[in-house]
């Protein structure tokens, strides 16, 4: 007979309540103390820092995991980074059912495309410093994972979620002992690096006049529309935004029926194709949109059931819980014997994309060379939303293309992205093959992305 008032019951519900209450927290010091609102760190970091403070201080007290009590059910620290696994692939799912009306030209397509291929170009600069460098310490620290280093785009360029997938793939299937904490401290690092590294160029731009007051930064941003054109009502037999939530379990539905076919077709690529859980949670919400699409042309339904207000929302709540959930999960008693080469890592990390970023903003997007790089630098060391952050500084009302170009470039990085997501596996076995590989892709991604420029000068 189930009883009511076990850890069973109450540990999953717990360990949310923590998570979601120390976003509380997070925000109110972020709103209370002047160092942290400058800083731009994000609220869901702040939120899963204090864990990380409050669970290191149990355990010099206590000796014992906190979020491995009975109080959260016993297993608390797995149940983060379940949490963490699944709000990854559903903030993706929530973004791609959107609707993206939007007009194109040349120009605007062409701009789209150079963001994906600066995105994945930045992923294996992130590769090549990051993987050349592990391999370097491996050379001098006995037993070193040499792979250690291909995390760093998966935690800076990709976030939380990726780096803990990866990090687990690399811990179960290659022997890397504590490479989950090891993603997970990268993309911690990976937020600091946005944030610290946005404040300095944010302050340089105002030493010059560049930057925009508080109230032009944040008072009019664009906002999606809460009620659409020909979209079912706010309210009716069924809330507007239980439709949203449902549209996403059903895409994610999918998605995992996708992942147990091909599990089940490629039984030695498994933890592979588990970890790509949110690029098939994409496909599988293209195929729903798809389906939706069809089914109004063919005027089966006549009304319009997603919303971008909500599901942006919805996309944003996922992504929140995400990183503090990430955040909270690792642990540094593991940790603390790799902080030397997770500083290199960081250090590096952020240089290699700081630069490069600039010089393609530059050349490329000349128009609004800042807004483009803040939103790229901003992107490529947390996430879509601190970009959109530090985008704000200097275009509060989204006047540029530069948050757009955020938004579209999914698809084509996706598409490049993909063999690197599968070289990434290919590093522990081949490291000196996978490198030379990730040298060779970058400088054809490079190619394609100054394409203008090289094949101009050769003209002449």
């Amino acid at each position: 007979m189930q009883s009511f008032w076990g850890s069973d019951v109450w540990g999953t519900f717990l360990l949310f309540a923590v998570l979601l209450g120390s976003l509380l927290v997070g925000n109110v010091l972020k709103k209370s103390i002047p160092l942290m609102q400058n800083s731009l760190i994000p609220t869901s970091v702040i939120g899963g820092v204090i864990l990380i403070i409050i669970a290191a201080i149990y355990k010099a007290i206590t000796g014992d995991v906190m979020f491995d009590t009975g109080f959260f059910g016993g297993n608390g620290t797995a149940k983060l980074e379940i949490i963490t696994y699944h709000a990854l692939a559903l903030g993706f799912i929530a973004s791609t059912l959107k609707n993206t009306k939007s007009a194109m030209n040349k120009q605007r397509t062409e701009e789209i495309f150079n963001t994906g291929v600066t995105t994945v170009s930045t992923y294996l600069i992130q590769a090549i410093v990051g993987f050349g460098t592990t391999m370097l310490v491996a050379l001098f620290i006995s037993g070193f994972f040499s792979a250690a280093g291909v995390l760093l785009p998966f935690g800076y360029g990709q976030g939380t979620g990726q780096a803990m997938n990866y990090g687990i793939i690399y811990e179960t299937e290659f022997g890397f002992d504590g490479g989950k904490n090891f993603g997970l401290t990268i993309a911690a690092l990976g937020f600091l690096s946005a944030s610290i590294g946005g404040v300095i160029h944010l302050n340089v731009m105002k030493r010059r006049g560049k930057l925009k007051t508080a109230a032009d930064q944040f008072g009019e941003a664009q906002q999606e529309a809460v009620e659409g054109e020909n979209e079912i009502p706010l309210s009716e037999s069924m809330d507007k935004m239980t439709v949203q939530i449902a549209l996403i379990a059903v895409s994610y539905f999918l998605s995992y029926g996708m992942m147990y076919l091909l599990g089940m077709l490629l039984p030695g690529m498994k933890a592979v194709i588990y970890g790509f859980n949110f690029l098939l949670g994409v496909i599988a919400a293209m195929l729903v949109k798809a389906i939706f699409n069809l089914l109004k042309k063919k005027k089966i339904i006549k009304r319009e059931y997603t919303n971008n207000f909500l599901l942006t929302r919805a996309g944003n709540f996922c992504f929140d819980v995400m990183i503090v959930s990430g955040i909270a999960a690792i642990r540094l008693d593991i940790v603390e014997k790799f902080w030397g080469v997770l500083i290199l890592l960081g250090v590096l990390g952020t240089v290699a994309t700081y630069l490069y970023n600039r010089i393609v903003a530059k050349v490329l997007f000349p128009r609004y060379m800042e807004e483009q790089f803040l939103m790229m630098y901003g992107m490529l060391t947390g996430t879509a939303s601190t970009g959109i952050i530090l985008l704000r500084e200097i275009d509060g009302e989204f006047r540029t293309p530069a948050s757009d170009n955020m938004v579209y470039q999914n698809l084509p990085a996706i598409v490049f992205g993909f063999p690197m997501m599968l070289l990434a596996t290919l590093a522990p076995k081949k490291p000196l093959l996978t490198l030379g590989i990730f040298v060779v892709f970058f400088v054809v991604m490079n190619i394609i992305l100054f394409r203008r420029q090289i094949f101009r000068k050769k003209k002449k």
